[in-house]
């Protein structure tokens, strides 16, 4: 008999309209997932649950952050930044223990290689093939959530 985990039903959809608690017990119940490679489409969650939401996600993706690049070459991401999705703000990217829940999760850790985003820590999990929830701190306090959608799941 095979057990089906819960996160192998998750699309972006349904975790667009998940609430804070829902998205911190679907990142507590899944794994870190292989280090992603690739460009990935972003979602910023910062009113998660709300009908708010959706449209802030969208001005954010529009004006301010599009996703991540990660390089598994150099062991590092750039984020798309601005309306043409520059490639900026570089993070190192590896495993460690999460600071939100007990094991490990993928660290992108920008403490070292950005003077503006220094105070930045953002973990993933792969909750499902291609997809990754991500948790942002600000120092070590957290602050938002996102989602991040890589369109070839084989290589994520």
């Amino acid at each position: 008999m095979t057990t089906t985990h819960a996160s192998d039903r998750i699309d972006p959809s349904a975790m667009a309209r998940m609430s804070g608690a829902q998205l911190d017990q679907l990142f507590r119940d899944s794994p870190p997932g292989p280090i992603p490679a690739g460009r990935s489409r972003g979602t910023a969650i910062l009113v998660p649950g709300s009908p708010l939401d959706r449209a802030i996600s969208a001005l954010v993706r529009a004006l301010v952050w599009k996703g991540k690049i990660f390089s598994s070459a150099t062991g590092d991401l750039k984020n798309r930044i601005g309306p043409l999705g520059t490639p900026l703000i570089r993070a190192r990217v590896y495993q460690d223990q999460s600071w939100f829940s007990q094991g490990p999760a993928i660290i992108l850790d920008y403490s070292k290689t950005s003077l503006l985003a220094r105070m930045i820590r953002d973990e993933i999990r792969q909750v499902a093939p291609g997809i990754y929830l991500g948790q942002v701190y600000w120092g070590k306090k957290r602050i938002a959530h996102f989602m991040l959608e890589f369109p070839n799941p084989g290589t994520a």
